[in-house]
Protein backbone atom coordinates (compact mmCIF):
# COMPACT_ATOMS: atom_id res chain seq x y z
CA UNK A 1 0.00 0.00 0.00
CA UNK A 2 1.02 3.53 -0.88
CA UNK A 3 2.03 5.32 1.66
CA UNK A 4 -0.12 8.39 1.46
CA UNK A 5 -3.16 6.06 0.97
CA UNK A 6 -2.21 4.18 4.13
CA UNK A 7 -1.26 7.43 5.97
CA UNK A 8 -5.11 8.70 4.18
CA UNK A 9 -6.51 5.62 6.47
CA UNK A 10 -5.05 5.77 9.39
CA UNK A 11 -6.47 9.24 9.75
CA UNK A 12 -9.56 7.76 9.30
CA UNK A 13 -9.73 5.18 11.38
CA UNK A 14 -7.96 7.57 14.22
CA UNK A 15 -11.12 9.88 13.61
CA UNK A 16 -13.18 6.87 13.88
CA UNK A 17 -11.92 5.86 17.25
CA UNK A 18 -11.90 9.92 18.68
CA UNK A 19 -15.77 9.84 17.62
CA UNK A 20 -16.34 6.56 19.04
CA UNK A 21 -14.98 8.04 22.29
CA UNK A 22 -16.50 11.46 22.50
CA UNK A 23 -19.87 9.54 21.35
CA UNK A 24 -19.44 6.89 24.41
CA UNK A 25 -18.78 9.54 27.35
CA UNK A 26 -22.74 10.48 26.80
CA UNK A 27 -23.85 6.92 27.05
CA UNK A 28 -25.45 5.94 30.08
CA UNK A 29 -24.61 3.06 31.51
CA UNK A 30 -27.41 0.80 33.35
CA UNK A 31 -24.04 -0.04 36.37
CA UNK A 32 -23.05 3.29 37.47
CA UNK A 33 -19.38 1.57 39.05
CA UNK A 34 -16.58 3.87 37.76
CA UNK A 35 -13.60 2.95 34.78
CA UNK A 36 -16.37 0.94 33.64
CA UNK A 37 -17.61 1.60 29.98
CA UNK A 38 -17.80 -0.25 26.89
CA UNK A 39 -14.97 1.31 25.29
CA UNK A 40 -15.75 1.55 21.47
CA UNK A 41 -12.83 2.71 20.31
CA UNK A 42 -11.37 -0.58 20.96
CA UNK A 43 -13.29 -1.46 17.75
CA UNK A 44 -10.71 0.66 15.82
CA UNK A 45 -7.77 -0.88 17.60
CA UNK A 46 -8.36 -4.22 16.90
CA UNK A 47 -9.24 -3.43 13.32
CA UNK A 48 -6.03 -1.40 13.06
CA UNK A 49 -4.31 -4.45 14.59
CA UNK A 50 -5.72 -6.59 12.28
CA UNK A 51 -5.18 -4.43 8.73
CA UNK A 52 -1.88 -2.44 9.38
CA UNK A 53 -0.35 -4.44 12.63
CA UNK A 54 0.91 -3.39 15.91
CA UNK A 55 2.77 0.38 15.48
CA UNK A 56 -0.21 1.67 13.89
CA UNK A 57 -2.34 0.28 16.20
CA UNK A 58 -0.61 1.99 19.28
CA UNK A 59 -0.19 4.73 17.10
CA UNK A 60 -3.92 5.22 16.83
CA UNK A 61 -4.46 4.44 20.60
CA UNK A 62 -1.43 7.13 21.67
CA UNK A 63 -3.55 9.72 19.60
CA UNK A 64 -7.35 8.89 20.16
CA UNK A 65 -5.91 8.86 24.04
CA UNK A 66 -4.81 12.43 23.71
CA UNK A 67 -6.87 13.82 21.66
CA UNK A 68 -9.94 12.51 23.87
CA UNK A 69 -8.40 13.71 26.90
CA UNK A 70 -8.33 17.09 25.33
CA UNK A 71 -11.71 17.21 24.04
CA UNK A 72 -13.32 15.83 27.00
CA UNK A 73 -11.47 18.59 28.87
CA UNK A 74 -10.01 16.13 31.93
CA UNK A 75 -6.79 15.52 31.28
CA UNK A 76 -6.29 13.05 34.48
CA UNK A 77 -7.92 10.74 32.80
CA UNK A 78 -5.25 10.62 30.05
CA UNK A 79 -2.91 8.42 32.34
CA UNK A 80 -5.53 6.19 33.04
CA UNK A 81 -6.50 5.78 29.48
CA UNK A 82 -3.05 5.70 27.84
CA UNK A 83 -1.89 3.11 30.19
CA UNK A 84 -4.99 0.75 29.83
CA UNK A 85 -4.77 1.77 25.89
CA UNK A 86 -1.15 0.45 25.42
CA UNK A 87 -1.39 -2.61 27.58
CA UNK A 88 -4.41 -3.53 25.89
CA UNK A 89 -3.35 -3.16 22.49
CA UNK A 90 -0.21 -5.21 23.67
CA UNK A 91 -1.47 -7.79 24.63
CA UNK A 92 -3.93 -8.09 21.75
CA UNK A 93 -1.07 -7.73 19.49
CA UNK A 94 1.08 -10.46 21.32
CA UNK A 95 -1.75 -13.06 21.58
CA UNK A 96 -2.82 -12.14 17.61
CA UNK A 97 0.70 -12.29 16.67
CA UNK A 98 1.65 -15.64 18.12
CA UNK A 99 -1.65 -17.42 19.19
CA UNK A 100 -3.61 -15.85 16.73
CA UNK A 101 -4.77 -19.45 14.11
CA UNK A 102 -6.24 -20.52 18.04
CA UNK A 103 -7.90 -17.60 19.40
CA UNK A 104 -10.96 -16.21 17.74
CA UNK A 105 -11.17 -12.43 17.46
CA UNK A 106 -13.84 -12.29 20.26
CA UNK A 107 -10.85 -13.92 22.03
CA UNK A 108 -8.20 -11.53 21.13
CA UNK A 109 -10.96 -8.80 22.14
CA UNK A 110 -11.76 -10.16 25.73
CA UNK A 111 -8.18 -10.14 26.72
CA UNK A 112 -7.68 -6.71 25.68
CA UNK A 113 -10.35 -5.32 27.90
CA UNK A 114 -9.42 -7.27 30.75
CA UNK A 115 -5.77 -5.63 30.13
CA UNK A 116 -7.17 -2.39 29.87
CA UNK A 117 -8.43 -3.09 33.42
CA UNK A 118 -5.01 -3.99 34.75
CA UNK A 119 -3.28 -0.63 33.31
CA UNK A 120 -6.12 1.30 34.44
CA UNK A 121 -5.41 -0.18 37.93
CA UNK A 122 -1.70 -0.29 37.90
CA UNK A 123 -1.97 3.26 37.27
CA UNK A 124 -4.67 4.12 40.33
CA UNK A 125 -2.23 1.92 42.12
CA UNK A 126 0.70 3.92 41.32
CA UNK A 127 -0.83 6.94 42.28
CA UNK A 128 -2.81 6.30 45.53
CA UNK A 129 0.42 4.18 46.76
CA UNK A 130 -2.05 1.70 47.84
CA UNK A 131 -2.18 -2.23 45.63
CA UNK A 132 -5.24 -2.64 47.66
CA UNK A 133 -7.46 -0.85 44.30
CA UNK A 134 -7.23 -4.70 42.98
CA UNK A 135 -9.78 -5.62 45.10
CA UNK A 136 -11.76 -3.51 42.99
CA UNK A 137 -10.73 -5.95 39.85
CA UNK A 138 -13.25 -8.55 39.71
CA UNK A 139 -16.33 -6.26 38.87
CA UNK A 140 -13.85 -4.59 36.38
CA UNK A 141 -12.94 -8.62 35.14
CA UNK A 142 -16.85 -9.12 34.30
CA UNK A 143 -17.04 -5.84 33.05
CA UNK A 144 -14.51 -6.47 30.70
CA UNK A 145 -15.57 -9.96 29.50
CA UNK A 146 -18.95 -8.77 28.35
CA UNK A 147 -17.71 -5.42 26.70
CA UNK A 148 -14.63 -7.27 25.46
CA UNK A 149 -17.08 -10.09 23.47
CA UNK A 150 -18.95 -7.14 22.40
CA UNK A 151 -16.73 -5.26 20.95
CA UNK A 152 -15.14 -8.33 19.49
CA UNK A 153 -18.10 -8.51 17.71
CA UNK A 154 -18.54 -5.57 16.07
CA UNK A 155 -15.14 -5.48 14.80
CA UNK A 156 -15.54 -9.12 13.50
CA UNK A 157 -18.16 -7.56 11.59
CA UNK A 158 -16.91 -4.15 10.26
CA UNK A 159 -13.71 -6.50 9.00
CA UNK A 160 -15.93 -8.58 7.44
CA UNK A 161 -17.48 -5.57 5.62
CA UNK A 162 -13.97 -4.28 4.98
CA UNK A 163 -12.99 -7.58 3.31
CA UNK A 164 -16.00 -7.63 1.03
CA UNK A 165 -15.49 -4.32 0.40
CA UNK A 166 -12.34 -3.08 0.96
CA UNK A 167 -10.89 -3.54 -2.36
CA UNK A 168 -13.48 -0.33 -3.62
CA UNK A 169 -11.93 1.60 -0.25
CA UNK A 170 -8.51 0.53 -1.44
CA UNK A 171 -7.88 -1.86 1.47
CA UNK A 172 -6.06 -4.95 0.39
CA UNK A 173 -7.50 -8.31 1.83
CA UNK A 174 -5.98 -9.93 4.77
CA UNK A 175 -5.41 -13.29 5.52
CA UNK A 176 -6.85 -13.47 9.03
CA UNK A 177 -9.36 -16.05 9.62
CA UNK A 178 -12.13 -14.39 11.51
CA UNK A 179 -13.61 -16.82 13.81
Amino acid sequence: MKRQKKLVLLGLLTAQALALFVVEMYIPLPIHIPGIKLGLANIISIVALILFGYREAIAIVVLRTLLGSLFAGNFSVFFFSIAGGILSASAMAILFRYLGTHFSIYSISVVGAVFHNIGQLLVAAAIISNFYIFAYLPPLLISGVVTGYFIGWTAKFLLEILRKHGKTLGIEAFNYDLK
